[in-house]
Parts: C-alpha cells; sequence; structure tokens
C-alpha cells in the first residue's frame, strides 16, 4: 500500500522556460555567455557546495545585467518563469487529505527552493520537500532515494511512490526499490495509487 507519493518539481509541478533561455530572449544574454556558469559553477550549487548568490555576484557584470544579484534571483524565480501546476497540486491535495504523505525531490539549489516552498507558497501543498542541495548528491544517484527514505521515519521502499518526469530519475528509483511514475501530463496519478 502506497503511505507516501513524491513529486518532482521541475517538469511536474512546475513549469517555465529554461532561464538561460529566458535570459537570453528577454534580456538578450547569449547562451554563450551563460553556458560555462550552468555547466560548471551552477552544478556545484545544486549540490550546497557553493553558494549561488556568491557565484552570480562575480558573474553578472559579464552577462550585462545592470540590477543587483538579488534582482537577477526575482527575475529568475518570478512566476512568469516558475508557473505552479493547478492540477498537479490538486491531486496533492486530494491525496494529503486522504492521509497520504506527500513531498517534493528536486535537483535544485537553496535559494529557489526556498522561494517555491515558502514565498510561491508549495508548503501549504506538501509535506517536506527533499532537495539535491540539502542531499549533497542529485538524482539518479542512489544516495538520493536512501536520503529521502531516511526522512521517511517507518516507511518501507515498497509504500513510497516516486513520480518524475525523467526516464533516468524514474529508472534509478525504481533500481532502488521505490514503486514509480514516469509523469506525463494528462497521467492518472490517482489511479495509479488507488
Amino acid at each position: 500500500m502506497i503511505k507516501a507519493v513524491i513529486f518532482d518539481v521541475d517538469g511536474m509541478v512546475v513549469h517555465g522556460e529554461q532561464f538561460s533561455a529566458r535570459l537570453a530572449r528577454e534580456c538578450g544574454v547569449p547562451l554563450e555567455t551563460t553556458a560555462s556558469f550552468f555547466q560548471n559553477e551552477f552544478q556545484e550549487c545544486f549540490v550546497g557546495r557553493r553558494d549561488l548568490k556568491k557565484e552570480l555576484a562575480a558573474r553578472i557584470k559579464d552577462w550585462g545585467w545592470r540590477g543587483t544579484t538579488d534582482e537577477l534571483l526575482a527575475y529568475w524565480f518570478s512566476p512568469a518563469g516558475n508557473a505552479l501546476d493547478e492540477n498537479v497540486l490538486k491531486i496533492a491535495e486530494e491525496l494529503r487529505q486522504e492521509g497520504v504523505h506527500v513531498a517534493l525531490a528536486t535537483n535544485n539549489e537553496r535559494y529557489r527552493m526556498k522561494n517555491l516552498w515558502q514565498e510561491r507558497g508549495l508548503k501549504r501543498y506538501f509535506d517536506q520537500l527533499f532537495s539535491s542541495a540539502e542531499a549533497g548528491v542529485k538524482k539518479p544517484h542512489p544516495e538520493f532515494y536512501q536520503y529521502i527514505l531516511d526522512r521517511l521515519p517507518g516507511m518501507r521502499k515498497e509504500g513510497v511512490l516516486f513520480m518524475d518526469d525523467d526516464a533516468k530519475n524514474v529508472a534509478a528509483a525504481q533500481q532502488f526499490g521505490f514503486p514509480v511514475l514516469l509523469y506525463k501530463p494528462g497521467v492518472d496519478i490517482l489511479g495509479r495509487i488507488k
């Protein structure tokens, strides 16, 4: 019996254009200018080894950003680039009302997760948030799934449904021992659980 459901964030709960593409399109910052940052320093931010604000502060002048680091983050995290999927949130809310533990699991850095969890209000729909920045490792590494299980007291692998829109993350979670669901818009999440 499924006692906990783990939702991916980007591509499932949150939808939007990739930030570097949006920055290029709306602000004229070429992808070639930001590519090195997102391939290098940002990957370290993902697992909590570097601080995104400090890393951005060292780069934004080269990108031609005229505002502050905080203003860039506000632009990055704005609802315009991070739309919440109301249908998925309703499903999470329904599961929660039925006594199922619902959580988020994401490869993301700390500032964006704080923004989504607190300012954007995802904490109203979910019981927990598991991020690579806190775990120190990203999906699909097995340690990420162990990190989740260790923070679900009294739950066994077979009672934790893991959902993601990335097939390799789903395959790794299944190999770890979680029941899984590859998410695509319109998939019957509740039917999979009941």
